[in-house]
Order: C-alpha cells, then sequence, then structure tokens
C-alpha cells in the first residue's frame, strides 16, 4: 500500500518547494520515500514473476531521485514533487522498453515501452515495425492494450522519416518520436489496498509491446 502521507508530502511540496521547507520537513520526506522504496520492492518482486528480466533489480536502481537539476533550466525549483521509477534491466538507466510507475497528486500514472530512445535505437524501432507492420498492429489493436492504452506517445514528426515512404498507408506508425503508452491513476488507486494488484495487471498487457521494441533493438 501506498500511505496518505506520502500523497500528502508530496501535495506540500509542491506549494512550498523550496529548500527551506524541505529542509524543515526532512523527516516527513524520508517516511515518504522509504514507503515509495518499500512498495517498488514489492512491486519489482511482483513483475519479475512474468518479466525475468527484472530478476535482482535493486530498488536503489529503479527510483528517481527527488532533486532536480536545474542547472540549464528556466525552472528553478529544487525538488520533483511526484515520486517515479523505471521497473526494467538496468532501472531508471535502462536503455530498453520497461515499465513505470508514477505518483503525483491528481496526476499519477503507469507507463511502458520507451521514452525518448537513441537515434539509432529509434531507427531500429522504426524499421521494426515498418517490416512487421502486421504483428505490431495486433499489440497495439489488441482489446486488452486498447483498454488501458489508447494512443501512443503524442510526439510525432510533421511528415516521414528519411528513408521511410511518405505515402505509405501506416506512415503515421513510423513518426513516433517514443514508443511509450502510459494510462493514468486516480489518488483513489493509488491508496487502493492493493495498488500493486492493479499494477501488475496493466504490466502485464505491456509485455508483447516491450518485447516487440526490445527485439527491434537488439537486431
Amino acid at each position: 500500500m501506498i500511505q496518505k502521507s506520502t500523497l500528502a508530502f508530496l501535495k506540500a511540496l509542491k506549494r512550498n518547494n523550496n529548500r527551506d521547507w524541505f529542509n524543515k520537513n526532512k523527516a516527513l520526506y524520508e517516511d515518504a520515500k522509504k514507503d515509495f522504496e518499500a512498495f517498488i520492492s514489492g512491486l519489482i518482486h511482483r513483475v519479475s514473476e512474468f518479466d525475468s528480466s527484472v530478476e535482482g533489480l535493486q530498488v536503489k536502481d529503479c527510483v528517481f531521485r527527488i532533486y532536480r537539476d536545474i542547472r540549464f533550466s528556466k525552472d528553478k525549483m529544487p525538488y520533483k514533487y511526484h515520486f517515479g521509477a523505471v521497473v526494467g534491466e538496468g532501472g531508471r538507466r535502462s536503455d530498453v522498453a520497461s515499465y513505470y510507475f508514477h505518483i503525483e497528486p491528481g496526476n499519477s500514472l503507469l507507463a511502458g515501452g520507451k521514452w525518448m530512445p537513441s537515434n539509432e535505437h529509434l531507427l531500429a524501432i522504426r524499421s521494426g515495425i515498418f517490416n512487421n507492420l502486421k504483428e505490431y498492429k495486433k499489440i497495439i489493436n489488441d482489446k486488452d492494450f486498447k483498454k488501458y492504452f489508447r494512443e501512443l506517445s503524442d510526439e510525432k514528426l510533421a511528415s516521414a522519416p528519411r528513408g521511410f515512404p511518405k505515402d505509405h498507408p501506416d506512415i503515421e506508425l513510423i513518426k513516433f518520436k517514443s514508443y511509450s503508452v502510459y494510462t493514468p491513476l486516480t489518488d483513489e488507486q493509488v491508496l487502493s489496498k492493493s495498488p500493486a494488484d492493479y499494477c501488475v495487471k496493466v504490466f502485464k498487457v505491456v509485455v508483447p509491446f516491450n518485447t516487440f521494441l526490445n527485439n527491434c533493438m537488439k537486431k
């Protein structure tokens, strides 16, 4: 379970995103962090039961730091007001299609796939889709997949990528800059008695999508 106090801390941090407040409430942060990490530890175990690639993952390698890198950002808020973790081979530094869990009051989500792949991997994914359209379309049009994931990530090129025919009937599937999907979580779902059960149900649906992308990137 995720504790109410964890979401309450994140909500308060969003309102008071400064170092003085954070330092005065460091104990609340430590409690919230411990709560989130305990949940991720259990989630790793549950995911490993149907995806052996995550076996042996350490929580510390999956959870993102709450501290923001503001050196090159116009937004100078020093802290993120969400907790996030990548459950996949390599954790948060994973170079493969993985599972993502994100809690943020009013804006929590579950995600899968590969967000912002390298140019090499992006070309490999696009080529894999282009050469295996029937298999790929079967995955993304599956009724269970569409139940949770109505659309792929929305950032696209304006025209066909170099090397792909502009007039191809499925060229829209090749234009994406990321190949990731997400489904929102309500605060009630996050704070339910068994949010991990729902996470597992969704992540199992992501498996064929992740497998397809990873097979593309391995070739």
